[in-house]
């Protein structure tokens, strides 16, 4: 299980437990799972779709950052 907090310069827009986030990185979408290497990269604008006990959500975003380290992950991005 993955810990993930997407935060907007607005508000914070999630933060909970997921099983899988999938990303619009600037060199084409990738998926981040259990025991993903650490990483930090850049977001192009797309969409954000992460999967909770209650299914799959999505987030469409214009840019931003991603951070992996330890299960944790911190998206930073601008709705």
């Amino acid at each position: 299980m993955l810990k993930l907090k997407i935060i907007s310069p607005e508000k914070v827009v999630f933060t909970g437990d997921v099983e899988s986030l999938t990303v619009p990185g600037t060199s084409g979408p990738f998926e981040i799972l259990t025991d993903h290497a650490p990483i930090i990269s850049s977001l192009n604008a797309g969409k954000v779709e992460y999967t909770t006990k209650e299914g799959l959500k999505s987030l469409d975003i214009k840019e931003g950052f991603v951070e992996v380290q330890k299960n944790v992950i911190s998206l930073c991005v601008e709705v």
